[in-house]
């Protein structure tokens, strides 16, 4: 795939299954920005990759606006009801993975409604066609009660024809605080879940800072400590001390330095990430040059680390002593998809589309919720313990980076603790080894599970290596003697589209073809 470049002047999109990025094209075809175009995605996403992504899960969002020349983030992670209290839960090893009891309040909407409010120029209902288009087409036995969800939100937009904003406040009004609400929450408590009216009319998407930093003149976004992304940012301080251009993208010195970084980074993220509307992550230590160099010198060149080391924020030294809750519960994650858009303008779009089916049919409104409240943990005094109104500390995490006030590119993954470790690798084979977009996507891909992981706590695999198996044998025989514990795979499990912006302006995308993501630019 390396030589199959999809380039464009006007505009560029990456999504999911067939249609997805076409849902993207087509908006920006019909005169809509980026933002348009790339909730225009995601709407068709619940639909094309509804086992990965449905209409009442989350989407974290990057979005950069070339008029006001910044970077925002939008929250789009839904809370815990009132009712999911930590006593609530009491006795469980975790929270379950599935059923009804892990669903967050449905988030997505509210997030896309909030970005086409403040920067996209469409109604709901333009942005919603080729959703409804692809519900119209038919597969799952719940569709047709989806597009009448869909159509009943676009009735209630019409009823402020000239007023664009307003239209979109009654499409989630309705949906939050009317009828949609009620019929929700009533089909929830029917089969045994948490939501309460309150929780509905209550919730709002939020746009915040996104946390920033630069690595090699490059200003890397990511969402806040709510998701797992400034885990990227913490990788890249410590990797910075390198000279990674000197090494090549297979070069076993090079992979062993990456992985033994996101050691060190993953750590922090499960010692000290959550909510920060409830807790302090310390931004200012954790993702210091300063906190970086102390921790570097934890790096063995030689040897693979093989235990976990968080350090310690609140003193800024290198090690910390934490204490994680006991019987750790093991369970596979599930998917999330992904959806990157441009236009000829200069603004960007990223988002991580995600929340999985709970395996409880969905009601009237053809609304499926997703299971996300198994991210949170249940070890009291934790920033990630479970609380009414809180996020859960989320592994979804869009990556966007401008170089000198300029685009220069976007990155979505799904792949749950793999995510920010794909997109370190797509962000240094570009900015280190100059790779196109498909490149990077089609280079061999590694990973580790030396952390604990985000759906229901998986243990630490202490030394995990898990790596394609395109990679060399000497450079495996290299990565095994310095004691990493080398899992060979045939398809990595993470799979991620971005798009880059060339030096003439064009904008060129890239994916992971083989795992089903579309990329398409014209």
């Amino acid at each position: 795939m390396a030589n199959d470049r999809v380039i464009g002047k006007n505009g560029a999109a990456g999504a999911g299954r067939q249609r997805s990025e076409e849902a993207a094209i087509r908006i920006l075809k019909s005169g809509g920005n980026a933002v348009d175009a790339g909730v225009s995605s995601v709407l068709a996403l619940s639909v094309t990759d509804h086992d990965q992504f449905c209409f009442g899960g989350e989407v974290p969002m990057l979005i950069y606006m070339a008029k006001t020349n910044k970077v925002i983030a939008i929250s789009g992670q839904g809370t815990a009801p009132q009712k999911a209290t930590l006593a609530m839960f009491m006795g469980m090893d975790a929270i379950p993975g599935n059923g009804i009891l892990p669903a967050a309040i449905p988030s997505a909407l509210a997030t896309c409604l909030l970005a086409l409010d403040n920067f996209g120029t469409m109604t709901f209902a333009e942005v919603a066609e080729p959703m409804i288009d692809i519900l119209m087409a038919g597969g799952e036995i719940w569709f047709p009660r989806l597009e009448n969800t869909i159509e009943r939100l676009i009735d209630a937009e019409k009823k402020n024809p000239r007023d664009r904003s307003a239209g979109l406040d009654s499409v989630r009004k309705y949906f939050y605080e009317g009828p949609i609400a009620e019929e929700l929450v009533l089909w929830n408590e029917g089969e045994g879940g948490l939501f309460s009216l309150e929780d509905m009319k209550g919730y709002k998407s939020q746009i915040e800072e996104p946390v920033h930093s630069i690595y090699r003149g490059y200003d890397i976004y990511k969402c806040g400590f709510w998701t797992q992304g400034p885990a990227l940012i913490e990788a890249l301080k410590l990797l910075e001390g390198y000279d990674l251009k000197s090494m090549s993208a297979d070069d076993p010195e090079y992979i062993h330095l990456a992985i033994e970084s996101l050691k060190l980074a993953f750590a922090d993220r499960d010692a000290y990430y959550g909510d920060h509307d409830f807790t302090s992550a310390l931004s200012e230590v954790l993702l210091s040059s300063d906190y970086a160099d102390k921790r570097r010198k934890l790096i063995d060149r030689d040897r693979a680390s093989l235990v976990q080391q968080p350090g310690d924020p609140w003193k800024n030294k290198a090690l910390g002593r934490v204490t994680y809750g006991s019987n750790p519960f093991n369970i596979r994650s599930s998917d999330t998809t992904t959806c990157v858009t441009s236009d000829s303008f200069g603004n960007m779009f990223v988002a991580t589309p995600s929340g999985w089916g709970s395996g409880i049919r969905p009601g009237d409104t053809g609304v499926v919720l997703g299971t996300r409240l198994q991210s949170f943990n249940l070890w009291e005094g934790h920033p990630n313990c479970i609380q009414p109104g809180k996020r859960p500390r989320i592994t979804l995490t869009p990556t966007l980076v401008m170089k000198d006030s300029k685009p220069s590119m976007v990155i979505s993954v799904a792949g749950g603790d793999q995510q920010d470790q794909t997109a370190l690798q797509m962000l240094l084979n570009v900015v280190e080894f100059g790779m196109s977009p498909q490149e990077a996507a089609d280079a061999t891909r590694f990973g580790t599970n030396h952390l604990i992981g985000s759906f229901r706590q998986t243990p630490v695999n202490p030394g995990s290596l898990v790596i394609e198996d395109t990679i060399s044998g000497d450079t495996l025989n290299v990565l095994q003697n310095k004691g990493h514990k080398v899992q060979k795979t045939s398809v990595f499990p993470s799979q991620t589209v971005l798009i880059v912006w060339n030096e003439d302006g064009s904008m060129e995308a890239g994916g992971d073809i083989r795992k089903d993501k579309n990329i398409a630019a014209y």
